[in-house]
């Protein structure tokens, strides 16, 4: 295990980037605006296959339907790039912080050269083929973040996970505020283990919230992607920046829970040495 000092600069180094999050420029704002009228241009019929995929989502929290990956895949991979004797996720858990930061730029990478494939071959199209690309790329950055959770010795499997990842992908693309309240959520939710209805409702609703300021945070930036062949090179590049942005957040906020947990173990043992 990393020495206390080291556990530290770490978080320090977390603490830094969470505070450069929180800034909005003011074009980010106005890039909300375009997606209106989107919504006016685009069929009915696309229009209710999102509203589908909305509730689709919604089934993740409860039972990880089909979004939920295998980890044992996952778990072959970290084996191959480090030197820690790994089988399973709790083995994962007890690898370096180095370690894990590694593979997670690895597979940031490798998540992101998709994105630009995907994003070139649904701004083919048009219009038609943008309102399908949103789903597919809300599809990669939920795979990532799991991918990231594993990375970091944490089971997708549990709802409490998928939980996290959903307050992950509101983290990336919300205001100020909404960073700061996404944080204090983050620092309170594994207090409480078992969640109520009311809690269920609230991660639901969290679910559309995802959804809808993906759409329209991106909006302006896909309208080019409206025009047919010319929006291979801006949905390229659109879907590569939105999925290395969504595996830095998870890097981030699964980072720093780890680091965490490691420097309460530490102190743990310090109080039990004490005694």
């Amino acid at each position: 295990m990393e020495s206390k000092e080291q556990l530290q600069t770490y978080l320090t180094e977390i603490e830094k980037w969470e505070e450069d999050q929180k800034g909005l420029f003011f074009w980010e704002k106005l890039g909300r605006l375009p997606f209106k009228l989107i919504d006016k241009l685009t069929p009915k019929f696309l229009q209710e296959k999102i509203g589908i995929l909305v509730n689709e989502l919604g089934s993740y929290i409860q039972t990880g339907g089909k979004y939920l990956i295998s980890e044992n895949g996952m778990i072959k991979k970290i084996k191959k790039s480090t030197t820690h004797p790994i089988e399973t996720i709790d083995d994962i858990a007890k690898m370096p912080i180095q370690d894990m930061t590694q593979i997670s730029h690895q597979l940031q990478s490798e998540r992101s050269k998709l994105a630009t494939v995907q994003g070139a071959s649904t701004g083919f199209g048009g219009i038609f083929t943008l309102v399908i690309d949103i789903p597919l790329i809300l599809g990669m950055a939920l795979k990532t973040l799991q991918e990231i959770a594993i990375i970091h010795g944490y089971d997708p499997n549990e709802k409490q996970e998928r939980v996290f990842i959903v307050k992950c992908l509101q983290f990336a693309s919300a205001d100020i505020v909404g960073k700061e309240a996404i944080l204090k959520e983050l620092a309170n939710m594994h207090h409480s283990k078992n969640q109520g209805p009311e809690s269920m409702i609230s991660q639901l609703k969290g679910w559309q919230e995802v959804f809808f300021t993906y759409r329209d945070q991106f909006g302006w930036k896909k309208l080019l992607q409206m025009v047919p062949v010319a929006g291979m090179i801006f949905g390229a590049f659109v879907n590569k920046g939105m999925i290395e942005d969504v595996s830095e957040t998870g890097m981030m906020l699964y980072r720093k829970r780890r680091i965490n947990e490691r420097l309460y173990e530490l102190d743990q043992i310090e109080s039990s040495s004490m005694e």
